[in-house]
């Protein structure tokens, strides 16, 4: 019973002795690693070695949070009701995109409005740069006619009282009154031959000019009009993806801020996430030890072993005198899919690398 529980003994000592020899090193292991690393598609997406990070060129290790460069909160020119909403949370837009419509109904009677008081304006302009018609000035001179034939007979009527004033047929008043009639009808005259005049000339330039100005004004208030319609369609000014969606369909849009009850003053937020930054507050004690030339390197905390290359693309002109930092955001060169805003993440800055000497050229 002792000699085969031995060899048995013996027999596994050589088996463990065998795995031993043939184990790779730890440093073996670890070149494996960043070898399958590299065929999965999970290397540093920048195209550095994350070992870098941590060689001694360290001057500054900063915790903050990633934001998108320029946030975009989508309002409207117009106060109105959303209609349609073509969008969610999530969605990637691209530039003129429509995204959200408001009801238009009473911008497009402003506007059919707005057509007809032009169209008006335009015929008015158009009468009187073709002058009087022909029509209007026969007319006219048939008025000259017949008030000279009614001053003709005033006078003659006045004449023939005034003659028989001596037999005392007739009074003094009836005379009087009949010279008052001569005097009428004379002015009829003259006005009528003004007016046959007038119309012969035709409308004075000063009132072509002013129905001129009167078109020039309804086109820009039709133009005006178009430009209310065109606000209640919502389009994104840039490429991007919706961060929010802030208004709801049957909801009123105003064109000021209302607060977080009643009106909103915009409907989405978007942003452009492939122009990413993350924003830091610096310590004052340590803000000496960092300067524009410094290169950086950033790594979200949900994704530690991904790092991304930075650079500072902008240094508050002014510190926090209550937290005692000063605020730093460092520009993503690369940034990709698996970054998001709001995520938190450390930024790492380092020396810039020395040139070689003489002796290692």
């Amino acid at each position: 019973m002792v000699l085969p529980l031995a060899a048995l003994v013996l027999a596994m000592a050589g088996i463990l002795s065998y795995l031993d020899w043939n184990a790779p090193s730890p440093e073996e292991a670890a070149q494996a690693s960043t070898a399958a690393k590299a065929d999965s598609g999970d290397a540093s997406p920048s195209g550095n070695d994350p070992s870098q990070v941590g060689s001694g060129r360290e001057v500054l290790i900063a915790s903050g949070y990633v934001v998108a460069h320029h946030r975009i909160s989508l309002g409207s020119k117009v106060t109105g009701k959303v209609k349609w909403i073509g969008v969610d949370k999530g969605d990637k837009v691209r530039k003129d995109q429509l995204l959200v419509k408001l009801d238009d109904r009473e911008f497009r009677a402003q506007v059919h409005q707005a057509e007809a008081e032009l169209q008006a304006a335009q015929a008015l302009l158009a009468e009187l740069e073709a002058g009087s018609r022909p029509q209007e000035i026969e007319r006219a001179r048939a008025e000259v006619q017949r008030a000279k034939a009614e001053a003709d007979y005033a006078k003659l009527d006045w004449q023939r009282l005034e003659s028989l004033l001596d037999s005392a047929v007739i009074s003094q008043q009836e005379v009087d009154n009949a010279r008052s009639r001569y005097d009428v009808a004379a002015a009829a005259v003259r006005v009528a031959e003004e007016n046959y005049r007038l119309a012969r000339l035709g409308p004075r330039k000063e009132q072509i000019a002013q129905a001129r100005a009167g078109v020039a004004q309804a086109e820009a208030g039709l133009e005006y009009r178009r430009v209310l319609l065109d606000a209640t369609e919502i389009r994104a000014p840039v490429n991007g993806t919706v961060l929010q969606r802030i208004a709801e369909v049957g909801e009123m849009i105003t064109t000021s801020f209302a607060g977080d009850q009643g009106a909103k003053s915009a409907v989405v937020a978007l942003a452009d996430l492939n122009d990413l930054q993350v924003e830091l507050d610096i310590s004052q004690t340590d803000f000496q030890k960092i300067s524009r030339r410094h290169q950086c390197r950033m790594s979200p905390e949900a994704y530690s072993d991904r790092i991304y290359n930075c650079e500072i693309a902008e240094i508050a002109p002014e510190a926090d005198r209550q937290k005692a930092t000063i605020q730093v955001k460092v520009q993503i060169l690369q940034p990709d899919e698996y970054l998001r805003p709001d995520m938190d993440a450390r930024v790492t800055f380092l020396r810039p690398q020395e040139g070689p000497t003489e002796e290692q050229r």
